[in-house]
């Protein structure tokens, strides 16, 4: 049987060379970085100076970046504080946000009767910003929280445009940015957003660690309590192996981005072509089709295929060895329908199965070809 993996939004495979520096890492930095010893110190010099190399790649400052144990917690840390220590009494979301988002928002204003307003979307998922400008006109103190690249069609948020209108109407900018960072060069001093998550696990980097970049002087306070890592705002003693594994994953994404962009960018478009060819009926959610305006590593289609027999089909694509999904993987196991497709697509189409398939460096046109050949034979 064939294997295929095309769920990368979901998590990526780890790079040989990730695993070979943790490896390193566990085997002889097992020091505690908050003790004041040798073994201590040894394993404190290597987050710092795995928060220097992070920060250079976003071109911020070492301490505007505070480890995590992933996005989702990065997330709810910027949140939570932004509500009960910075007096955030408005946050603007969308409706298609991921659910670290969307749950934490709906957590926040029932504990603390903030405002929560939805910016409106056109069909194909993507920000109306003239909308996203009258939102920002209260007199509330703002957050908008609106994700850099949506995880399961692929719409490109234009995060400066959405920056400079939060600047000048005084507002924070959140973006949960675990779908773009260590894929797109993301240039902070460009770009005016004043909280970003990150996760590892989706650049070729381990599972269980990432990052939130808080810009200086925000005045955020911590989500968990009980020590003194990361300058206080995140306490917990330090998992060093998996930070240089971020470190490391980021620093090869960082120094090959345009030749592995290149590679799989010509994956999706010989997906999108393949479809487009052989299952003509099928349609494309969102902007997925659009190589400039969604991620070059992810495409999401709506296929010609019966309500009655599309249950069966990630059962009979998974028996075919073929790792696909349909929408977030946070969600896996749930009953209902993507609360993303909910919002963009037709009670028609909503009735067909759509299926996320997202690519990687480890991925092949051969491979495309078998899953278009399963595809053809399902149908």
């Amino acid at each position: 049987m064939n294997q295929v993996y095309f769920d990368n939004a979901a998590t990526t495979q780890i790079r040989d060379e990730v695993i070979t520096a943790m490896t390193e890492v566990m085997k002889n930095y097992y020091g505690n970085a908050s003790s004041s010893h040798s073994f201590g110190r040894s394993s404190k010099v290597l987050i710092e100076k795995s928060r220097k190399l992070i920060a250079s790649c976003l071109n911020v400052s070492a301490g505007e970046i505070f480890f995590t144990g992933g996005g989702t917690e990065a997330d709810n840390l910027i949140l939570n504080s932004a509500v009960r220590d910075l007096g955030v009494q408005h946050i603007i979301i969308s409706k298609i946000e991921h659910h670290a988002v969307l749950h934490t928002v709906d957590q926040l204003q029932k504990e603390y009767d903030i405002d929560v307003s939805y910016v409106n979307l056109d069909k194909k998922g993507d920000v109306d910003y003239l909308h996203l400008e009258t939102l920002l006109q209260k007199e509330e103190k703002t957050l908008v929280s609106l994700m850099h690249i949506n995880n399961e069609i692929g719409n490109v948020l234009d995060i400066k445009r959405v920056g400079d209108l939060c600047q000048a109407n005084n507002a924070l900018f959140h973006s949960d940015a675990v779908q773009s960072v260590g894929h797109y060069k993301i240039d902070l001093q460009e770009v005016q957003v004043d909280f970003l998550a990150a996760s590892a696990h989706k650049f070729h980097g381990p599972k269980g660690v990432g990052f939130a970049f808080v810009r200086k002087n925000t005045g955020l306070k911590p989500l968990i309590f009980g020590g003194e890592q990361e300058r206080g705002l995140r306490a917990g003693t330090e998992s060093v192996h998996n930070i240089v594994g971020l470190e490391i994953a980021l620093k090869i994404a960082n120094n090959n981005f345009e030749e592995e962009e290149a590679y799989v960018k010509s994956i999706k478009q010989y997906f999108i072509d393949s479809v487009t060819k052989h299952i003509p009926e099928a349609t494309f959610n969102g902007q997925s089709d659009d190589l400039e305006k969604s991620s070059y590593a992810l495409v999401n289609i709506c296929l010609p295929v019966p309500p009655k027999k599309s249950a069966m089909l990630l059962f009979q694509l998974d028996l075919k060895g073929i790792a696909c999904s349909k929408g977030s993987a946070c969600q896996s196991g749930s009953s209902q329908n993507s609360h993303v497709l909910a919002e963009i697509l037709t009670d028609e189409d909503l009735e067909k199965p759509s299926v996320r398939f997202s690519f990687s460096i480890y991925n092949t046109k051969e491979e495309v070809d078998y899953v278009i050949r399963v595809l053809k034979e399902f149908i």
